[in-house]
């Protein structure tokens, strides 16, 4: 495939070099300095039609592509300078020509806004805009494919923006919040033909005041320009469709229900979405519920302490399209902000979304110190119910003072029907697992900005969250859960023939085993910043603040009899009651100074940490004292190339979920007890970045290289007893510590209307822990390659090809495992017979391993085919999904205690029918 790829690059580049010549040459001021980042455009002079564009770089160079057989006009800008005109004549005998433009300072700047928006790509500052219908061809149906097509912006699998390889935390529409603190919803709802322009905000900030004060490196957001025509009026799309009823899929047929609408004015702005459909398409999964932040800023950032509260999800299965039999999904959301006066601003949204997952597996998982193997076949059916609310402010009376008040309100009921069959040793055990979760939280934040002059600036801001769980766990088997691990030596019986039972149990035709769970948080940071500029190359930043938290864990376990009767286990080791008390106080300094083009921003933080519990009629406290530094340091080499470092000490602490003493479930063959003399961790991290965005050659290189060394990791103590598992965290001896390193690399290049893609990425780690009294050390190494070709012309049919490799290196206290993931792919847009438009794409899995025990090779292949006459607003097409009917897909996973190889059973073939109106 590689070999494959070069001849297409090969190809491709000498026949865009014959049919076309490259216009080359300078673009300075009147005395004679560069302009970088001025703009070039070449229009055809018979048409006017834009034919070719070009950004200068540092140097003031720039280059065109020009087609042979026309004249063309070429223009010159740069903002603040008058606009300068050349006309070329390429004839078909035309060799490359050398030109150079000289412009001259202008008075009045408003032309030169008017250039700003009609030119494909702007910078200003560290803001880029693209002009969306420079970089598009008409095929684009949402935001997402529109973002894929700009230099130096990617879409991942999952929806998510990213730029120079950060994620983009925030997505605003005509400069109002779209759904804050997911990219997902835009990318996959806002249509495709409303976009103008997309902004790029680099080192973002949402208080003006605090902008350059810290590090903002990492934040990036999106700003959508709206078209004339979609602002002040609502628009939207309706879609729907159906699909004949299948063996596998709900008796009275497949659909899908797709309103969208969406309204933008200067004062107000009203999102709505919603989506129906059983087909696979998931708009908000679990996983999306959980890790959506509403917005909400990492608190504290670099300041030394890693401590969160953990979800109590009971490891439910995470509902995603690529590994479900079945899934019926139900989604609506409302996103809303209205300006009250020119002083305060409010907003929020709301999401509702109910998914029916069907999840079948087949497992075959190996425990690495007993070489026992479990064969599972697993049928789930999971349910979630999820709800979100956001509300937010901002009062801004003047430039010297702004206040933030934002809570987001989350709660859920999730409940999961796990039937399993497991086969050990040709001994099989049919096991019921039910699980159900109700959690509720609330999180508020209170944010106040204050510049007192130009040398000192404050910042004070405060979060609280609370947070109630309540997870249910029932394990009903034929097998006695836990055998040989709990035994109760009675002095009678020296036999002992009672010791390879679970000696809470009553004897009973199946086991059936409840636990309950309730977990209630309250956790508060709060902290002020202060600012003294020392001059406009420096300042300096004082920290101080705290972070309080306390959780309340309760849990008991029981039996239910054959009769419907209840044996409860009183033993203290199976139920607990437990406070936990976790203080941070801490007083920080950080130093920023910028020197030539180097940005520095060395610190210190200083903390003292408090830990209460108290369990089991005791109380158990822990003081510690420490100084943690981090060190910042950016190479601006170009304004559009950088070279970034982090270094710092983390100090990492657990939440009361790794203190309960007490047993606790995982599952039907895991146990956990917490540890509560448990300590911290402490964590070197070292973070190297490199990003390079040529707008001359439309060339993008990036790469990082990560490395993290844990002492005292905070690890697991784990007795196996066949494939029984009872586990207990504990502070690792710090001569073994746990090691993690990745390196990732990324480049794309486009030539005229091609693009050639490469990035790379190796994972490797190294973990301790001890099983069964004997240290086990595992190393994970994975490997992923990708190499990629996509056109993107206006009147041509598009492509991409590409080929992805990888390869996961298991090796575990010696046990080594090796699989691999051959997957060719592609897929071709064509627009026919002036209304038709052909989108297919295809995919190609070889999955095996080295033993060649594993080997399964399957493909998916999807088309839709779309009609609509000219500018009508109405659109109808013909979907299909897994035309090939593929029944199921491989992946590998590994742990401390065993490697897993599964397969999951995937949607059908589906056909729809489905008709599109637009608003």
């Amino acid at each position: 495939m590689n070999k494959v790829i070069t001849f297409l690059f090969l190809i491709g580049s000498l026949s865009l070099s014959a049919q076309s010549i490259k216009v080359k040459g300078t673009i300075k001021d009147s005395i004679g300095n560069p302009l970088e980042f001025a703009n070039v455009i070449a229009s055809i002079k018979a048409t006017g039609e834009t034919e070719s564009y070009g950004i200068t770089n540092y140097q003031g160079r720039f280059q065109l592509d020009l087609p042979k057989g026309n004249t063309y006009v070429l223009r010159a800008s740069f903002l603040g300078y008058n606009t300068e005109e050349q006309t070329v004549d390429v004839s078909k005998e035309s060799e490359n020509i050398e030109l150079d433009f000289i412009l001259n300072p202008q008075e009045s700047q408003l032309d030169d806004v008017e250039i700003v928006y009609e030119m494909p790509v702007t910078v200003k500052g560290d803001t880029i805009i693209y002009n969306a219908d420079s970089f598009t061809n008409g095929d684009e149906r949402k935001l997402g494919d529109v973002m894929k097509k700009l230099p130096g912006v990617e879409v991942n699998e999952d929806g998510e923006i990213q730029v120079e390889g950060k994620t983009v935390s925030k997505v605003m529409v005509e400069g109002k919040d779209f759904f804050d603190g997911d990219s997902k919803l835009a990318t996959k709802n806002i249509p495709a033909d409303a976009v103008d322009k997309v902004e790029v905000l680099r080192n973002y900030n949402e208080v003006d005041q605090m902008r350059g004060l810290g590090n903002d490196r990492d934040n990036v957001a999106i700003n959508i320009k709206l078209k004339e025509g979609k602002k002040n009026f609502w628009f939207g799309e309706v879609t729907a469709g159906g699909g004949l009823a299948d063996e596998y899929g709900d008796e009275n047929g497949r659909y899908l229900v797709h309103p969208k609408l969406f309204y933008y004015s200067p004062k107000y702005s009203v999102n709505i979405i919603t989506d129906f459909n059983n087909i696979g398409e998931v708009p908000f999964t679990f996983r999306d519920y959980f890790n959506f932040t509403g917005g909400f800023k990492n608190f504290n950032r670099g300041g030394g302490t890693n401590f969160r509260i953990s979800d109590s999800d009971l490891g439910f299965a995470v509902s995603q399209n690529d590994r479900a039999k079945a899934i019926d999904a139900k989604f609506i959301a409302g996103n809303f902000s209205y300006a009250l006066n020119d002083k305060l601003d409010i907003s929020g949204f709301g999401i509702l979304s109910d998914n029916k997952t069907n999840i079948v597996n087949s497992s075959i998982r190996q425990y690495i110190l007993t070489g026992i193997t479990e064969n599972t076949n697993v049928d789930t059916e999971q349910r979630n119910q999820l709800g979100m609310l956001k509300l937010s402010s901002t009062y801004k009376p003047n430039t010297n003072f702004q206040l933030d008040y934002d809570a987001l309100i989350k709660t859920s009921k999730q409940t999961q029907d796990d039937a399993t069959i497991s086969i050990v040793g040709g001994n099989q055990n049919d096991i019921s697992e039910i699980k159900e979760n109700q959690p509720f939280s609330i999180k508020q934040s209170a944010n106040a900005y204050f510049t007192l002059n130009d040398k000192n600036i404050f910042a004070a801001e405060v979060q609280h969250l609370y947070q109630n769980e309540d997870p249910f766990y029932r394990a009903v088997q034929d097998s006695i859960p836990f055998r040989g691990v709990f035994t109760k030596i009675d002095p009678l019986d020296p036999f002992n023939s009672e010791a390879d039972t679970f000696y809470p149990l009553e004897q009973s035709e199946r086991y059936n085993i409840n636990q309950n769970k309730t977990v209630k948080s309250n956790k508060l940071d709060a902290k002020v910043d202060y600012y003294y500029v020392l001059n406009n190359l420096s300042n300096l930043n004082f920290t101080v603040g705290t972070t309080y938290s306390n959780q309340k864990f309760n849990s008991g376990i029981f039996q239910i009899l054959d009769n419907g009767n209840q044996n409860p286990f009183i033993e203290e080791e199976f139920n607990n009651d437990v406070s936990y008390t976790f203080t941070d106080a801490f007083f920080g300094l950080h130093y920023k100074l910028k020197s030539g083009k180097f940005i520095f921003t060395p610190g210190v933080t200083l903390h003292n940490y408090n830990l209460k519990n108290e369990q089991l009629s005791t109380t158990s406290t822990q003081n510690n004292w420490m100084l943690l530094p981090d060190v910042n340091v950016v190479l601006e080499l170009k304004k559009s190339e950088n070279l970034r470092f982090n270094y710092a000490i983390t100090s990492e602490y657990s939440d009361v979920n790794s203190y309960a003493e007490a047993y606790v479930f995982n599952n039907y063959n895991r146990l956990f007890r917490g540890n509560r003399e448990l300590e911290n961790s402490l964590s070197h991290s070292y973070n190297l970045t490199y990003f390079s965005f040529n707008l001359f050659n439309y060339t993008n290189i990036g790469g990082n290289l990560s490395y993290t060394r844990r002492f005292d990791a905070i690890k697991t103590n784990t007795e196996l007893v066949g494939i029984n598992q009872v586990s207990s965290p504990l502070n690792f001896d710090s001569n073994f510590p746990d090691e993690t390193f990745s390196a990732v690399g990324r480049f794309s290049k486009t030539i005229k209307k091609v693009q050639f893609k490469l990035d790379a990425a190796v994972f490797l780690s190294k973990t301790n822990n001890t099983i069964n009294n004997e240290i086990q050390e595992s190393q994970s190494l994975t490997q992923n390659y990708n190499a990629s070709v996509l056109s993107n012309f206006k009147s041509f049919p598009n492509f991409e090809v590409g080929y992805r490799f990888i390869k996961n290196d298991y090796d575990n206290g010696g046990i080594e495992q090796t699989f691999f993931t051959n997957r060719s792919y592609a897929n071709v847009n064509l627009r026919f017979l002036k209304d038709f438009n052909l989108f297919a794409e295809w995919d190609y899995y070889n999955y095996t391993n080295d033993a060649k025990t594993v080997e399964n090779t399957y493909s998916f292949f999807n088309a839709n085919l779309y009609y609509k006459h000219g500018e009508s607003p109405w659109e109808f097409s013909v979907q299909a999904t897994n035309i090939l009917d593929t029944k199921s897909i491989n992946n590998d996973s590994f742990n401390d205690q065993f490697n897993t190889t599964s397969q999951y059973f995937v949607m059908p073939r589906i056909v729809m029918f489905v008709i599109k109106y637009d608003l």
